[in-house]
């Protein structure tokens, strides 16, 4: 975006950047990845909330988004002894103990358990937990600090990831609630012709057809982003 683009802040926190043709890394939206790149063919025939999407691929502009992979990476496996203070491996055991113990079981009920899993923290301001007004938070920070919209979405992120669910099929998306008029954040989970989401303000994994409130902006994966508008 342009140094004059407009910006809304919600009560929540969350502060959303209407992206224009000019786009400055300072000001844009913050995003997540993880590694590969997405066949443009996942999602003809199933445009995300019913809206049409612009295929973008220069991630660089998502600095938070591409911090978030390499501090995942670095910081959510360390080695480490439970006496220490700092959450570290040995800390994340109940996490991956949970993720464990979902190997094997059907899409629908890993989607479920993980939602609820992250949907379990609880709900707390960048500005809270940071001292910033908008903070991007590995799984680490997000399971010992509880956290926002975007960091529910993460941690679901890397869970699917730890699955073995493929890059391609998740995708963070950043959108308008005309309900209660603030930005947000879920994950969008594709399988074949559906899109399901996982939301920290609805405990069901629900068919993205099923929701009307929402009105994506962004969504974003490891090679690319989308921008969204609307079908007609």
């Amino acid at each position: 975006m342009t140094e004059q683009a407009k910006s809304s802040a919600s009560p929540r926190g969350f502060t959303v950047f209407q992206p224009t043709f000019h786009i400055s890394t300072r000001r844009l939206w913050p995003g997540l990845l993880f590694c590969c790149l997405w066949p443009l063919s996942v999602t003809a025939g199933t445009p995300l909330f019913g809206y049409k999407e612009s295929l973008q691929t220069d991630l660089g502009l998502f600095r938070q988004w591409l911090r978030v992979m390499e501090r995942h990476i670095i910081e959510d496996t360390p080695e480490g002894a439970c006496t220490e203070r700092r959450l570290n491996r040995c800390h994340l055991r109940e996490w991956r103990a949970f993720l464990e113990g979902l190997q094997g079981l059907p899409q629908a009920e890993q989607l479920q358990r993980v939602n609820r899993f992250a949907n379990r923290r609880t709900y707390v301001l960048d500005i809270d937990n940071y001292g910033v007004p908008d903070y991007w938070a590995i799984v680490r920070e997000f399971l010992d600090n509880g956290g926002d919209c975007e960091d529910y979405a993460i941690t679901k992120l890397f869970s699917l990831r730890w699955l073995g669910y493929p890059p391609e099929r998740l995708r963070i998306v950043v959108l308008q609630d005309t309900n209660l008029r603030i930005p947000h954040a879920v994950l969008a989970v594709y399988s074949g012709d559906d899109i399901f989401i996982l939301d920290n303000q609805i405990e069901a994994v629900v068919d993205h057809r099923q929701i009307v409130h929402y009105v994506p902006v962004y969504s974003i994966n490891e090679q690319h982003w989308w921008i969204h508008a609307p079908a007609s």
